[in-house]
């Protein structure tokens, strides 16, 4: 498999760009992705993704073709086929890179979400004795964390690391995936804040299962003695803290930071 020359690439990237008196930042905004992503680009570290190409030649004035080999091409001199060919073989590979890095970076996930329920089977367990896990607030102790570990499954192994490029290119403040929809007005998803939104999903989903029984337990142990009503009204009032609140904050600060 042909390896496209990053050092060169990124050579040419820094000549271009500065030819156009753009900084980073500018070339950036101009693609929907962030600043550290050209730095990487231009330091030899990574290459773009393959659906950048394009938009990413037109802006420096270029060819695909040229942007790949790293150097200006004479109209009077166009390149072979044999030469073009490992370019292209080379740009698509980058895609299997990614894939491979995306793999990657999901088990990493792997052993926070075994870790975590872990220590849920462990406060069920601990807690068997009291008849909590199926009295009339059950359901409290239950439900949070039955969500957490749906979503989590979801979330850490089979959400997409990276949105379509329409993504990038229009202001969409949904996200659809199969069964899954989330909607946040006033934000619009995009690759800049999705893997902050990402982590901030993995860690809601992770970090509840983990705590969220022994929090209830906790909870009930206080508030027993103060009476049923407010017992009740406690109880429902941080589970929907828990669920949407726990959720929903974390989620639209990242979208709205980073988007």
């Amino acid at each position: 498999m042909h390896e496209i020359d990053k050092e060169k690439f990124g050579r040419f990237l820094v000549q271009l760009r500065k030819e156009r008196s753009m900084t980073q930042k500018d070339l950036a905004e101009r693609l929907y992705v962030s600043d550290k992503a050209v730095s990487k680009w231009e330091r030899g570290l990574s290459l773009p993704d393959i659906s950048l190409l394009q938009p990413l030649s037109e802006l420096l004035g270029v060819s695909v073709t040229e942007l790949l080999s790293g150097q200006f091409i004479p109209s009077d001199q166009p390149m072979t086929v044999k030469e073009v060919e490992p370019l292209l073989t080379g740009a698509l590979s980058m895609t299997a890179q990614e894939q491979e890095a995306q793999r990657a970076h999901r088990r990493q996930w792997l052993p926070w979400y075994l870790g975590a329920a872990v220590l849920w089977a462990a406060e069920l367990w601990a807690v068997r004795g009291t008849g909590w896990l199926w009295d009339d607030l059950c359901v409290s102790i239950w439900l949070p964390s039955a969500m957490a570990a749906c979503f989590g499954a979801y979330y850490c192994f089979f959400a997409k690391e990276k949105l379509p490029a329409f993504y990038d290119q229009n202001k969409i403040n949904f996200y659809s995936d199969g069964a899954l929809r989330m909607n946040l007005p006033g934000v619009y998803f995009n690759n800049r804040n999705w893997p902050h939104i990402l982590r901030a999903c993995r860690t809601w989903t992770c970090v509840t299962m983990a705590a969220w029984t022994a929090l209830c337990c906790a909870a009930r142990m206080v508030l027993e003695p103060l009476g049923a009503p407010f017992l009740w009204l406690a109880i429902l009032a941080l589970t929907l803290l828990g669920i949407f609140g726990g959720l929903f904050i974390p989620v639209y600060a990242a979208g709205r930071k980073y988007g």
